[in-house]
């Protein structure tokens, strides 16, 4: 590995855009591999014994599975903010203070989670709606993946630190580790041991401790722009309010997200049954992979925004906002093109039962009808964590799954039967992005102020230069 130049950051240029490239690029390949994984671990579960109920199972634990997302979301995703904006002001020891805050948070935040779940498993997984044939899977699943929630939350954590300071690749080879990893002891545990979902569990929770062990070894070797010191785990109420005002909008909006996926899943089981149950899980996995390229360009650009706002360059965080919406529209659309058009070629890759190909188009053209709008939404949703906006933050977290999602699941159905499911996804999330516009035009605002007002700050102190006589030719 190399080591890095401790005296300067890659984050120190002018050159915005191929700085989101040089630092999404690794992150979509690392985050593009993981996604994978979730859909090869998904093919896998699908083409074994009784694969339309193990998916079923699988679809049952997502909830769960996000609520743990949330705590590992909340700690790194404040974190990043918090770093990347203390190294754009040269405060690089309260950088590294939140470092060792944020580490010392999720280990205390996962023994807490593991704590609570462990015991009450199938009261959590009945909640959410599993019936008799499905709760075996769903079991076996998520009793192994929460023994292994510590080594998930801090590597999750310590993902989002390595990205704040701007080295995408560690954070890219960290998810080609794990994903490689996961997907051959899949083939081992599933396809060779015929363990099911426990093989899947089980490779999940390996892969994750090899990530673990690969990102603490980046910081315990020195080679990280940040330093790791174990003086610095010591809680303090300086580091940690900033940090969870920031985020504790990820948290609720995972939360929020588990939430209403917990209603979606009873609903879908109510007007559709196990067979739909397990179309929808498909359609959850696939909309992790299609929305991945707008949600790592919103990733990519945090970091410049965090920086280039703590340094006060107001004219480079406008552009890097500028081109980062612009990238994940396209990329979105791109995404929907595939997903309204031809969405039984991506089902049958998991599954080809009939009845299961013919449920999953049908959501599939109902739930990504906005998958359009979703590359403004990410990118504005990051962009306010972004910059410290704790406000703005929270509310477009909790719009989406607790304020438009949950009622729209509530509602639609009751109108439109089957269909009224699918279409709450791109009911609420019109609703979002126009939340998401109004909130986000004062910024774009500040940010022109500021750059204008330091631009004619920039021309006063600048001498005009000396105009040059004419002198006529003779």
């Amino acid at each position: 590995m190399v080591k890095q130049n401790h005296n300067a950051n890659i984050l120190d240029t002018e050159h915005v855009g191929r700085l989101l490239f040089k630092l999404a690029t690794p992150a979509f390949f690392g985050m593009f591999v993981q996604t994978l994984y979730n859909v090869i671990n998904t093919i896998f579960i699908g083409h074994s014994t009784n694969g339309e109920i193990a998916i079923a199972g699988l679809s049952i634990v997502f909830p769960v599975q996000m609520l743990f997302m949330g705590v590992g979301m909340m700690v790194g995703m404040g974190g990043t903010s918090l770093i990347s904006r203390s190294i754009g002001s040269k405060e690089n020891d309260r950088a590294e203070r939140t470092l060792g805050n944020g580490i010392t948070c999720i280990i205390i935040l996962s023994v807490l989670l593991m704590a609570v779940l462990l015991p009450n498993i199938d009261r959590f997984l009945r909640l959410i709606g599993a019936s008799n044939e499905v709760l075996p899977y769903a079991h076996d699943y998520l009793q192994i993946i929460v023994l292994g929630t510590v080594f998930n939350l801090v590597g999750m954590a310590l993902l989002n630190f390595v990205r704040a300071e701007g080295n995408a690749r560690v954070g890219m080879i960290a998810n080609i580790l794990g994903a490689g990893l996961n997907i051959v002891l899949d083939w081992i545990f599933i396809i060779e041991l015929n363990m099911s979902v426990r093989g899947a569990a089980l490779g999940t929770v390996i892969a994750q401790v090899v990530v673990l062990i690969y990102l603490s070894f980046y910081y315990l070797a020195k080679n990280s722009y940040l330093q790791f010191r174990v003086k610095n785990m010591r809680l303090e109420a300086s580091i940690l309010k900033p940090m969870f005002s920031i985020g504790v909008a990820s948290f609720v909006q995972t939360a929020a997200s588990s939430i209403s996926a917990m209603f979606m899943l009873s609903t879908v089981v109510a007007y559709g049954g196990d067979i739909y149950l397990a179309a929808f899980g498909i359609i959850q996995r696939v909309m992790m992979f299609a929305t991945m390229p707008a949600m790592v360009t919103g990733q990519g650009v945090q970091p410049i925004l965090g920086f280039n706002y703590g340094a006060k360059r107001y004219k480079l965080a406008l552009k890097a906002l500028k081109i980062a919406t612009i990238a994940s529209t396209c990329f979105s659309l791109f995404s929907f093109a595939i997903l309204y058009f031809i969405p039984g070629l991506v089902i049958k890759i998991f599954n080809t039962d009939p009845a299961l190909v013919d449920a999953g188009i049908r959501a599939s053209r109902l739930v990504f009808l906005s998958m359009p709008l979703m590359g403004l939404v990410m990118v504005g949703s990051t962009s306010f964590m972004s910059i410290g906006k704790a406000v703005q933050a929270f509310v477009t977290a909790v719009a989406r799954p607790a304020l438009f999602l949950i009622p729209a699941v509530l509602v639609l159905p009751k109108l439109l039967g089957l269909n009224g499911v699918f279409l709450s996804f791109p009911t609420s999330d019109f609703l979002t992005l126009i939340l998401t516009i109004v909130l986000i035009i004062p910024i774009i605002k500040e940010f022109q102020r500021n750059a204008a007002a330091q631009s004619q700050s920039t021309n006063k102190l600048t001498p005009s230069p000396t105009p040059v006589k004419h002198i006529p030719d003779r």
